[in-house]
């Protein structure tokens, strides 16, 4: 059987390739929560085969929503350094602009750069009139991301019993375009 990619829009930024996934992808979402520190708030340290799951659950989301997080790929390499995008799974409070980068690429402005791109495709071409992130309370620097994005602070809450997260919104489209054109 051969995979056959999900002919999913490309974004190009300054500096990143927003792309749809490839099994060769894999690495870059094992590395996600191979590392202790880095996985903390995406869900834990994982094993090999939660992550090719997690990894399908993504991909599985286009099925089921018609879209799903971008993959990460700075310009002028071969593999991926995250994920960033639209995201609404069964049971979340809302449409959401998430995102995870691997050990090394954070504080480069990746996160930022491609979060304000997907949003900005979200609101033009998926006509979301609303977005969020949730964010682990501890996660500075997820909410320096939403902050430079314009996104502010609604409410803390536990979702599914157990996720503890703040729910940052963001601006809506008019004025998330009129700020970030």
């Amino acid at each position: 059987m051969t995979f056959t990619p999900i002919a999913m829009s490309e974004i190009e930024t300054d500096r990143l390739i927003l792309r749809g996934w490839r099994e060769e992808d894999f690495p870059c979402v094992t590395a996600l929560f191979d590392d202790e520190e880095n996985a903390r708030y995406i869900g834990g340290v994982k094993p090999d085969w939660q992550s090719w799951r997690h990894m399908a659950m993504i991909y599985g989301h286009w099925h089921l929503r018609g879209y799903m997080p971008f993959v990460v790929q700075p310009k002028g390499e071969s593999k991926a350094v995250g994920y960033v995008g639209p995201w609404y799974p069964y049971g979340w409070p809302e449409p959401e602009i998430g995102y995870a980068l691997v050990p090394g690429a954070h504080g480069k402005g990746y996160a930022t750069e491609a979060s304000i791109s997907s949003l900005t495709y979200a609101y033009q071409h998926m006509g979301w009139q609303t977005a969020i992130s949730l964010i682990d309370a501890k996660n500075d620097g997820s909410k320096n991301v939403a902050q430079k994005m314009g996104a502010v602070f609604e409410r803390e809450e536990t979702f599914f019993g157990e996720f503890e997260a703040e729910l940052w919104r963001h601006l809506p489209p008019e004025q998330f375009l009129e700020r970030h054109s």
